[in-house]
């Protein structure tokens, strides 16, 4: 299983997202790869928020080998699942999806563990709650190991 996490500037939300399901999915030996990247690409080749990272690493993940990149329409062949932390996110991935199939692997991440609420990740770059945003991905990450295994 090849899985994407994109947000607007891959530095916050979905390297933080990434660092998560990557973790949970070796402590459960599943061979998945994990990757993120940014709709906006203002941050190419940077790492992710510092803020990000210490929590990350309070939590026992190390995120500080990642590196923001923007998302593309090759992504599409790459992945088998497309996660948006938000609504404009989706909508900028779906603007680049080259046929339907590709659309149908694009979903909003939270809708794992908020089923058809469509509920977005909030932006902590601004706000300074990666707590919040850390419970929030936590939360949808084990719902993704545990819909995988149904």
């Amino acid at each position: 299983m090849n899985v994407l996490m994109v947000c607007l500037g891959n530095i916050c939300r979905s390297p933080m997202a990434e660092g998560i399901l990557k973790s949970k999915a070796q402590n459960k030996k599943l061979n998945w790869f994990v990757d993120s990247a940014g709709t906006s690409g203002w941050h190419i080749g940077a790492n992710p928020d510092r803020r990000g990272m210490q929590l990350m690493r309070e939590r026992g993940i190390d995120i500080s080998d990642q590196r923001s990149r923007k998302f593309t329409p090759e992504d599409f062949a790459k992945f088998d699942l497309i996660l948006a932390m938000d609504h404009e996110n989706y909508q900028n991935i779906l603007k680049l999806a080259p046929n339907e199939n590709d659309k149908q692997k694009v979903e909003m991440i939270l809708n794992y563990a908020f089923p058809g609420q469509n509920q977005a990740v909030p932006d902590p770059y601004y706000d300074n709650r990666f707590e919040k945003v850390y419970d929030l991905l936590d939360k949808a990450c084990t719902a993704i190991i545990e819909a995988s295994h149904t």
